[in-house]
């Protein structure tokens, strides 16, 4: 890394360092480009615990390589568990800059987050909850384009009995106005038999997976489906009683034997469901609860073809498909844990429900990269976007593989999913302004958390901060502009400015320190 190093991007640039120290190649990934050279960005960080503008601000560390990559998507990440910095749903943009940041808190944490589409208008989605046991309690989120909370969405409780929370694997909005989400129930009583697995032949104590779809305006339960109770064997699961996540079949840890992780619409009238536990996606008639077919797995109604099969699977999701024909489908193959394969994979798989058969259509894979958890593989309409899991990674190839974009996050700060979206933000609140003493006059500091129409920023100055004027003006350099004037104030302000000038929204008024 040869450019100057400045003391503002110390902060960021040590995220790099440990992750080049971690192996994951941040100074020379060894790839071969779709574009020009790469270039580095690292996260805009100020001297000290954060930024100046945001002193409470530290954003999970990350890097961007980009390899001529010039898109106007933003990329949305999140950061669960407390590496360097603190977690959070965030922003960036494909030079790394940071765009909004949403910290978790000591109780929420915050797990897939996503842009979605609810009430034909775009806005942000999030889990958050508490992590226990390889599964989340909590509740899903939905923003508005001000970063205001419009709705939150929870589970559906059998009546009398609150026995489940919304979990962190999938919060999906459909354009019915409902949400699916996932959840987990816990059995134990005498008719749970766990002799298939080397467990207790009575009174086993096991999760089940449940998937619900829910009315996000009423909160009404419109459609749910449990493994346990609609048919999926305890011997269709892969995880060894005691082992990894999948508990020990005990009051203290339920055995975890189908874990599911994501829920999509292959019709209006049939989920196709994610168990990683059980290797298989599972095609389900929502009104009848009946499992159509599986795919993969010990029970696999298909003729799969090489490379098809997949472990231990995240983030599936269908595409084009055509009634009683099929289509595509996506899934994000983790290959462990344990291990099966030696590298995750990101597939396009072709499901033909006539023949019976899936083939590969595409696969994308990064040298090394084997995730045990976690992970999303979206596709483009010219390639695929893939955020690697418990692998604190993301890249977008092009159709033909080439790599587009690189990131890499901090160890420790992994991201559940990744995706890169459009997005227009316009926060509800004021831009924020600091300003310092500097010799000949003042730098001023100026940011605006969240808004993506903002591109320059004039500053005003004045002996009080009712007479403040213009003094300049400079391009809007990443989340945080440090900004130098002539001028010693005492009183500053900044206004954020359109790409076409126009003045979009100003600062309160701050006093130089």
């Amino acid at each position: 890394m040869t450019e100057d190093l400045t003391r503002r991007r110390l902060f960021g640039l040590a995220g790099a360092t440990a992750l080049g120290a971690a192996g994951l190649g941040v100074a020379g990934c060894g790839f071969g480009s779709a574009g020009s050279a790469a270039t580095l960005a690292t996260t805009d960080a100020s001297d000290g615990p954060g930024f100046v503008t945001h002193p409470h601000f530290t954003p999970p560390q990350y890097s961007v390589r980009n390899y001529g990559l010039n898109d106007s998507k933003y990329i949305f990440l999140n950061a669960p568990y407390s590496g360097p910095g603190h977690g959070g749903t965030y922003i960036i943009d494909v030079h790394g800059h940071l765009v909004w940041f949403g910290p978790n808190t000591a109780t929420e944490h915050r797990m897939d987050f996503n842009c979605q589409t609810y009430q034909g208008k775009p806005v942000l989605t999030w889990w958050e909850g508490l992590v226990v046991e390889g599964f989340g309690k909590g509740h899903g989120v939905i923003a508005d384009s001000s970063y205001k909370q419009i709705a939150t969405v929870s589970a559906v409780n059998t009546p009398g009995k609150p026995d489940i929370m919304v979990d962190l694997h999938e919060f999906n909005l459909t354009s019915r106005g409902t949400a699916f989400v996932t959840a987990y129930r816990t059995y134990h009583d005498a008719s749970v038999n766990l002799s298939g697995v080397r467990g207790p032949a009575t009174g086993g104590y096991l999760l089940s997976g449940v998937a619900q779809e829910i009315d996000i305006a009423t909160g009404d339960l419109v459609h749910e489906w449990d493994s346990w109770k609609d048919g999926v064997a305890l011997t269709e699961t892969y995880e060894a009683l005691g082992g990894g996540d999948g508990g020990y079949g005990t009051k203290a840890k339920p055995f975890n034997y189908f874990h599911i992780n994501s829920i999509a619409d292959w019709d209006e009238g049939h989920w196709l469901i994610s168990g990683r536990n059980t290797w298989t996606v599972y095609l389900v008639n929502k009104a009848s609860k009946q499992i159509v077919w599986r795919m993969h797995g010990k029970k696999n109604n298909f003729k799969l073809g090489p490379g098809v099969p997949f472990y231990w699977q995240h983030h599936v999701r269908p595409h084009s498909i055509v009634p009683n024909s099929g289509g595509l489908v996506t899934v994000f193959d983790n290959g462990a844990a344990p291990a099966k394969e030696p590298n995750s994979r990101g597939l396009v798989l072709h499901v033909d429900t006539k023949a019976k058969t899936v083939t590969l259509h595409k696969q994308y894979t990064h040298p090394g990269v084997l995730a045990g958890a976690m992970g999303s593989a979206q596709l483009l309409s010219d390639g695929m976007f893939i955020g690697w899991g418990t692998v604190p990674r993301f890249s977008q190839y092009t159709a033909d593989h080439k790599l587009l974009l690189d990131g890499t996050m901090i160890k420790g700060s992994p991201s559940y999913r990744a995706f890169t979206l459009p997005w227009t933000g316009t926060p509800a609140g004021l831009p924020l302004a600091a300003a310092r003493h500097r010799t000949g006059g003042a730098t001023v500091y100026a940011s605006w958390n969240g808004a993506t129409e903002a591109h320059s920023w004039a500053v005003y100055a004045g002996k009080t901060a009712g007479s403040l004027a213009e003094v300049g003006t400079a391009p809007k350099t990443g989340f945080e502009t440090a900004i130098e004037v002539k001028n010693t104030g005492p009183y500053f302000a900044v206004q954020a400015l359109n790409a076409k000038g126009t003045a979009l929204a100003k600062s309160a008024p701050v006093k130089i320190s």
